[in-house]
Parts: structure tokens; sequence; C-alpha cells
């Protein structure tokens, strides 16, 4: 890990910050990828069954056949310097050293650098006061809600002398909403159809289970403008970050659309899907597609193999005859920027005596 040079121990050298991706395999080979998908679907916050029902479904049955498939998808998306979730988020990393005077660590909810790595590293530079910041900017209990937990079991086992508090999610901050348009709006065509804003996909009844106000109706408040449960509500979050930004960039609602990808087995996922909506849009006369994945800060094979590879193939073969894929944030300045003042922004919470 890259720092700046060794400062003298002093009070704000105490706090460091801590961002947090998915993770990935640590190569292609199917042995890692078996390993990733284990750890990745056995988290009960990803597959939210019983641990002994859990077991059945994934080591008896998807991680017989699923890791020589997803090692060939992600061989298509590798880089020379590994995975692309990896390199760009430690980019991203390094680049925010450049701007914070507290060190950078970094870690992954899956595989390596894992998060006990990171916080780790920190606390060998004499960090006792951490920022972490998961990269997602709604939330879910598949990606904040998990991260979080597993910070807080690494820390208790582990570090219990170090304090963490956490990034919240920032859809609806305004420094994030203008990042994410500037970026899209650099890639738009001028001559778009449609804008597909495609979100990770999740099981409808976490969205119930994730509600502690329990006044969700996913039939008629996820749009409303305000609900107790929109704080907890990652398909709200999603249609939000939609609205802010076609508002930011003065798209009109016909000319936006919200879909959901990356589903897994037979529960019902929220809709309406990405692939069957790629899929149909053609026969609708829709010619020019433009798509974006705003679930995601970090360009991984979700996006880059799911829909930058099989959704364009997907739209062409039903009849559209341009496809634009407009990336992540990735290591945008902008996007460092507002990584910069939430981080800050929490630094700022810890008081010394």
């Amino acid at each position: 890990m890259e720092t700046n040079q060794q400062q003298p121990t002093t009070t704000n050298n105490r706090k460091g910050i801590l961002l947090v991706n998915l993770g990935s395999p640590n190569s292609t080979s199917v042995e890692d990828v078996k390993n990733y998908l284990d750890e990745f679907l056995m988290d009960e916050k990803v597959i939210d069954y019983r641990w002994i029902f859990r077991a059945l479904l994934v080591q008896g049955i998807i991680l017989k056949t699923r890791p020589k498939k997803s090692a060939e998808a992600y061989k298509t998306v590798w880089t020379d310097q590994g995975s692309p979730l990896i390199v760009i988020s430690k980019n991203l990393q390094k680049e925010l050293q450049k701007l914070v005077d507290v060190p950078v660590g970094l870690g992954m909810r899956y595989a390596e650098p894992s998060i006990k790595t990171g916080i780790q590293e920190l606390v060998d530079q004499g960090i006792t006061n951490i920022t972490l910041f998961p990269l997602y900017p709604q939330y879910a209990m598949s990606t904040t809600e998990t991260v979080i937990d597993k910070a807080e079991e690494v820390r208790k086992k582990f570090f219990p002398d170090v304090k963490i508090n956490y990034v919240e999610p920032f859809y609806d901050r305004e420094i994030y909403i203008n990042s994410l348009a500037e970026s899209i709006q650099e890639k738009l065509p001028a001559d778009f159809d449609l804008l597909q804003f495609s979100y990770h996909g999740v099981p409808e009844r976490h969205i119930y289970k994730t509600d502690p106000t329990k006044t969700c109706n996913m039939n008629n408040c996820c749009q409303k403008e305000d609900n107790p449960s929109h704080k907890f509500c990652y398909r709200h979050q999603c249609y939000k970050v939609t609205e802010l930004v076609c508002e930011k960039l003065g798209i009109p609602k016909e000319k936006a659309l919200v879909t959901f990808q990356s589903r897994l087995g037979k529960d019902k996922w929220m809709e309406p899907y990405t692939d069957a909506t790629l899929e149909s849009l053609g026969k609708k006369g829709i010619k020019k597609l433009a798509i974006v994945c705003p679930a995601f800060v970090s360009d991984c094979l979700e996006t880059l193999e799911e829909i930058s590879e099989e959704g364009k193939e997907i739209f062409l073969h039903g009849g559209g005859e341009r496809f634009d894929y407009i990336p992540c944030l990735n290591e945008k300045e902008s996007w460092v920027q507002v990584v910069k003042t939430l981080c800050e922004e929490k630094l700022n919470d810890f008081y010394f005596h």
C-alpha cells in the first residue's frame, strides 16, 4: 500500500480511512473463482437461507457448475494488472491518498485484500480511529450491511481498541449526483433514444427484511416523495438516483428506464429485469440505447461482461442498432473529490481529549 511519507505522531495521525469494495477472485483459475464464490454466496446477507439450506444450494449445487462458467467470464475482462475491480479500487486509493493527510487503506468484503488486512495495515501505522467507506451508493443488506457486520466482527475479534465509524449511503448527496451526472453526460450520445439505468438486483424479500420501520410496500411507496422506509430501501434509492440524475441532465422521464440485473436462482427478484428488457427494446422501436450501472462505482464483471458484452449482444440481436455502455465513476477526479468529502465529514466526528 502506498501512503504519504511518515509524519510525526499527532492526534490527526491516529485517524485513517479504509475504502471497502466487493472483492474479486485472486485469478481466473476455476479453483480461485470457486473459493471466491464460496465465500461470497455463503454470506447469509447475500443468500439469506438457514445455513444448512444455504450450504446445500451453494456447495451442493452452484459450486458444482458455476465456477467454470464464471472463470471464463472473468477471462474476458481480466487485465494485465489483474481484476478490473481490484485495479480500479487501488487506483482510487492512490488518488485519494494524494488529497488527504491521513493514511488510506483498502479492503474487500470477499477475498483479498480482506477487511482484516486493510485494518491491520492502518493499525501498523498507529491508526486507532478508522473511517470506513463502503463503496456502495445505495443501502442494501448484501452490500453496505454485510460490510459493516464483517468490519465489526473483525474489530471485536482482532482490534478491540480500534474505533470505526462508517460513511452512510450517499445515493442522494448532491456532490455524488453531480459527479455521476457529469460522467454520464460525457459519454451520452446526443441522439440516444433511451438511457437505461441498470442496477444490481436483490430478492424482493431483502427489501422488506432491511426495513425496521415496517412501512415499505413496493407496490406504492418507492417513488413517493417521502416514506420512513426510504433510508433502508434499496429499490427506492435506485429510483431516486435515476430521478436526480435525469433532473440534473434535463432528461425527460420517457427517455429513462430503471431495470435490475444479475439475479440468481428462482426466487422473486426486483423487476423489471435488465436482460429481458434489453431483449424487448428493439421490438418497441428503441434503436439507439445508452446504459449505465449506478449501483457500482467501479467497473467489474457485472458491468464489463454482463452489460457491456452480453447486454450489447442481447440488445442488437433483438433489433437494436447502437449500444453505448457508459463506464462507472472508477477514478474520475470528481468522484475522488466526492470520496474525500464524505470521508472527511466522518473523520471530523472523531474527537480526542
